[in-house]
């Protein structure tokens, strides 16, 4: 009898503590109810959104997918036409989406880096001119700096028959901005292959060179014999491949507009400056602060060995304010890709105006939504994972 009530202590107690006060059963049974409750309220509502769909007669399924679209774009990266299925026309605006999400991203951080530069100047012209471009944009919401871009700038340019001609030649107008494009030719495929080979000749060099240096404490010109094989390569295939890898196409005014060339329509050009100029304050606070958070010793030492102040930034501060500002930074570019769906009130066909629009035209707005917050999720994640897998490569090891 005594055996077995030591047997059922032992099974009731954990290192003598008794299951019921043991504070990691009771944290694993909050888990399991917490998950029990959502998923159930999970249920609860999907079932109610589908009993609610079926007794109004609404279609929650994907077939409409295939149909035809019957509606134009006003700006698109692929062929598209009216006679094109409501899917062609979903994939025009997630590629509209994207291209404005990384050029935006990319201005943002060049403007956001200069910016956060100018702040931290010693010049006091400089300084306050930053600080006041900060303020100013960081406290007008930025779908009011849309409108302002779209109808106060852009709306305001001469019209097609006037157009403003830049060297180039480069045209300005209320249609957009008409400029020479690349177009490729047959032999583009095979220069492409001499391009791949400079960049991975340029790594291999720099990596090489790089770890000798540090081996013998000898200066090898890692970086600028990686440039010269960087552009030694390209400029030789142009020649060996034959014909001119890429040609050049000029706008040529017709009868109503501008013909060939690439355009930049001023939906995009106001959006761009508009995401761009509001991002790229808050992204050079994000800089700013982690520049200061450098010790001021480790400025001291990099001067004391000689260094110029670019080679201070460069080689000293900023690789270790990266470990600092990386955290934020990509909470700024979501922000930046997600504040892209304000397009739809100036008219540019992102993957939300062209989801309005389906849901105008084939009365789906449930499945129609879902994709687009999946988009959104989807870009969301991708940022998040590759600039984690980023931020942990820059990190301290510690040992």
């Amino acid at each position: 009898m005594a055996t077995n009530q030591r047997s059922l202590s032992t099974l009731l107690t954990r290192r003598g503590v008794p299951l019921w006060r043991d504070v990691k059963v009771l944290q694993g049974v909050a888990q399991v109810v917490s998950a029990a409750i959502v998923i159930g309220f999970l249920i609860f509502f999907v079932g109610n959104v589908l009993r609610a769909a079926e007794v109004r007669g609404l279609s929650l399924g994907y077939d409409f997918v295939s149909q035809s679209a019957g509606f134009n774009l006003p700006e698109m990266m692929i062929d598209y036409t009216p006679a094109d299925s409501f899917g062609r026309a979903f994939l025009v605006g997630l590629l509209n989406t994207i291209k404005v999400a990384i050029v935006g991203v990319f201005l943002a951080t060049i403007l956001g880096t200069i910016t956060a530069l100018a702040r931290l100047s010693s010049n006091w012209l400089v300084n306050r001119i930053a600080s006041v471009y900060i303020e100013i944009i960081r406290n007008i919401p930025l779908l009011v700096q849309l409108f302002f871009w779209y109808f106060a700038v852009f709306n305001q340019l001469p019209p097609v028959t006037e157009s403003i001609r830049w060297p180039g030649p480069i045209y300005l107008s209320q249609r957009g901005l008409y400029t020479v494009a690349p177009t490729a030719t047959g032999s583009f495929g095979v220069w492409m292959a001499f391009v791949a080979a400079g960049i991975v000749a340029a790594l291999v060099l720099r990596s090489v060179l790089l770890r000798r240096q540090m081996r013998k404490g000898q200066d090898t010109h890692y970086g600028l014999v990686a440039a010269i094989a960087l552009i030694a390569l390209p400029l030789a295939g142009w020649f060996l491949v034959g014909d001119a890898p890429l040609t050049t196409d000029y706008p040529v005014m017709g009868k109503f507009n501008f013909t060939g060339g690439l355009r930049l329509t001023p939906e995009f050009a106001a959006l761009l400056c508009g995401l761009v100029i509001y991002t790229g304050t808050f992204i050079a606070e994000v800089v700013r602060a982690g520049i200061q958070a450098v010790s001021v010793g480790q400025f001291d030492a990099a001067r004391a060995l000689g260094l110029s102040g670019g080679q201070v930034l460069r080689l000293v501060v900023m690789p270790q304010a990266l470990r600092i500002i990386i955290p934020p930074l990509i909470s700024q570019y979501l922000n930046l890709t997600k504040n892209s769906s304000l397009a739809i009130a100036i008219g540019f066909a992102d993957v939300f105006f062209v989801g309005r629009t389906i849901i105008n035209q084939a009365g789906r707005a449930v499945p129609v939504f879902t994709m687009v917050m999946a988009v959104y999720l989807s870009a969301s994640l991708l940022t998040s994972v590759l600039m984690n897998i980023y931020n942990k490569r820059i990190q301290l090891v510690e040992r």
